[in-house]
């Protein structure tokens, strides 16, 4: 059964939740100040502490902090009075799993609660797996990225599928936009499958040429061919025992992709020029951003590979769907870039977190680590000013508000066919998609629009989006 301790310095409410939460199934304590649930904890484990940010003796940020140090196994929700996003997002990258604000409705109370619980597990699991693989690959020759855990139920569902194939033999293929983090994915799966101890090898099929292919992926003996000085190792004999990564697979060609379905098969290789065959073990992870099954369709990639590296799926998910992780993964970038630039930025102005929540990351975690690390290099101090952002992406907030006083600003006629209604929202469409291209720059916008920059003023002065 899962236990749940409830801090709130209103009495009635921790009744009313424990008796709440008693009847769905949980065994529950409460306590109405900060040192009295100290003590508790130090008595006896919980899976999740529910507590309210304003009590007596503390508040909930200084909370979260001392069970997150003492009990790092212990989900925490915050419950508050009043909602504040600034206050909201210090929460979670503090390590809350979510906010909640009064009043509180019984549903939305037990499915956060059921959340946070099988998340805390799932966070539990994979981070004392992927440390104590990390520790045993300490002192190899390849050691992994570090995966950083988000929260969000994107990446809880990744984790889920990391762990379920990772000690099978399957292959996978990992799909997802470029930039998802995909060798990051696969090297998880690697560093928690019984070949960990064995070589990596990630090989970028994007790159090759149908020349060079062969080599890369089988190896030659020296003089096999004209310029072949030396013998060379191919990358399935380099990743014999261990796992082989192949990035951008939907870029080989169609016969390259035969001699590759040969060796996949057989599992033997054979070096170009030589006639011995060598016995491979090695597990196949391949990544692509592309659709192979429409590949296959037209003709691009042969359905039998396709079915051979197809044994377990993966979707990698974009950074637009892991609003939550976001300040995690910028969190973690920041520290990231501090060590290799020999800064000491420690924080997020309160309107850059803004921009980096709002914006829709289209260059995904990739876009995210280098715009943290360009801003890390700009800021003067020690917190991540506005200005260091590129332009594309403090715009990109301002649009978004834009676009939402589009919608509440816009007169709207009940009659869906007046057309003063119609070509009034259509006008500030224009107006805005215009103004994105330009990156706000109004002369510019004007003169696409063909109208003076006071016309321009006045239309976005009418519903005050100056």
């Amino acid at each position: 059964m899962n236990k749940i301790l409830i801090i709130d310095d209103e009495i009635n409410i921790g009744l009313l939740l424990s008796r709440f939460l008693t009847k769905n199934g949980f065994e529950v304590r409460t306590c109405t100040s900060g040192m009295n649930a100290l003590d508790i904890m130090s008595k006896e484990p919980f899976n999740l502490v529910l507590c309210d940010f304003r009590l007596e003796d503390t508040d909930g940020r200084e909370m979260l902090r001392k069970i997150k140090i003492s009990y790092p196994e212990t989900g925490v929700i915050i419950i508050t009075g009043y909602s504040d996003i600034k206050l909201a997002v210090e929460l979670i990258k503090m390590g809350a799993f979510d906010y909640i604000t009064k009043p509180l409705y019984p549903d939305e109370i037990l499915n956060t609660i059921n959340k946070a619980i099988e998340a805390q597990k799932i966070i539990n699991q994979a981070g004392s797996s992927l440390a104590e693989n990390e520790n045993k690959n300490r002192d190899t020759n390849i050691i992994p990225e570090e995966f950083v855990v988000g929260k969000s139920a994107a990446s809880l569902e990744l984790i889920k599928q990391i762990k379920l194939v990772a000690p099978t033999n399957y292959s996978v293929i990992l799909n997802g936009e470029s930039g998802t983090g995909k060798e990051s994915v696969a090297k998880s799966i690697h560093y928690n499958s019984p070949r960990k101890d064995k070589p990596f090898i990630a090989m970028d099929c994007g790159s090759l040429t149908k020349d060079l292919a062969g080599s890369e992926f089988f190896g030659h003996e020296k003089g096999s061919f004209t310029g072949a000085l030396y013998t060379k190792i191919g990358h399935f004999e380099m990743a014999n025992g261990g796992t082989l990564f192949l990035d951008e697979v939907g870029n080989l060609s169609y016969e390259i992709q035969a001699a590759l379905l040969r060796t996949v098969q057989e599992r033997k290789v054979k070096r170009i020029g030589s006639t011995k065959e060598i016995d491979l073990d090695v597990r196949i992870l391949v990544a692509t951003n592309e659709n192979l099954t429409e590949s296959i369709q037209k003709g691009r990639f042969r359905e039998d590979l396709f079915h051979r590296f197809n044994e377990f799926n993966i979707t990698v998910p974009p950074v637009r769907e892991r609003g939550k992780d976001i300040m995690i993964f910028a969190e973690h970038f920041l520290k990231e870039a501090n060590a290799e630039l020999n800064r000491n930025v420690s924080e997020f102005a309160a309107d850059v977190v803004e921009c980096l929540m709002t914006y829709n990351w289209p260059g995904n975690v990739r876009e995210l680590k280098n715009v943290i690390r360009r801003a890390t290099l700009l800021s003067e101090g020690n917190e991540i000013q506005l200005k260091a952002l590129p332009l594309e992406i403090s715009t990109f907030a301002k649009a978004s508000a834009i676009e939402n006083a589009l919608g509440t600003t816009i007169p709207v006629n009940s009659n869906k066919h007046d057309l003063k209604s119609a070509a009034l929202e259509a006008e500030y469409e224009t107006i805005l998609n215009v103004l994105r291209e330009v990156n706000f720059n109004k002369s510019k916008a004007a003169k696409i629009l063909n109208i003076d920059r006071k016309t321009l003023y006045n239309k976005m002065k009418a519903i005050n989006l100056e």
